[in-house]
């Protein structure tokens, strides 16, 4: 069986975990600030198109995104497979969903959309290795 040596690149790999939980922190108190404030409102674009949407069922799945987040985060520190899987599912639906609001905060958007592909990147690419790291962590 081919093991992957740990390398200076599992610092993708926590980086990966460390914005997936810090993602879904904010995502949570989003959410909590929107479920405290249940009237509905709405975001204008710069053309003046209106974007009207339900404020309680976004905060709603805001804090449960958000959970999710902070748990997949975690667990990408074992380098579970599962855990990568997940989390890279997780961060596709939210690049989608920045898609759809670049019409309206478009620099977000594409600062999110960078992270995304960042953390994508990280998790595919050296979230192999923490695994490694964690084998080579534990007592003999």
């Amino acid at each position: 069986m081919n093991d992957p040596k740990v390398t200076g690149w599992v610092g993708w790999g926590v980086f990966a975990a460390i914005m997936l939980m810090l993602a879904g922190g904010f995502d949570v108190l989003y959410g909590f600030i929107a479920l405290a404030m249940p009237d509905s409102a709405y975001l204008t674009a710069p053309k003046g198109a209106l974007l009207v949407f339900d404020v309680e069922g976004w905060g709603w799945w805001h804090v449960v995104s958000g959970v999710l987040l902070v748990l997949i985060g975690a667990a990408l520190f074992s380098g579970a497979t599962w855990a990568r899987v997940v989390a890279v599912i997780l961060v596709t639906l939210n690049a989608i969903g920045q898609l759809a609001l670049l019409p309206v905060q478009p620099w977000w958007s594409l600062i999110v959309l960078t992270l995304d592909i960042l953390v994508i990147y990280a998790i595919t690419v050296h979230g192999r290795e923490l695994t490694a790291a964690r084998s080579d962590r534990r007592p003999s």
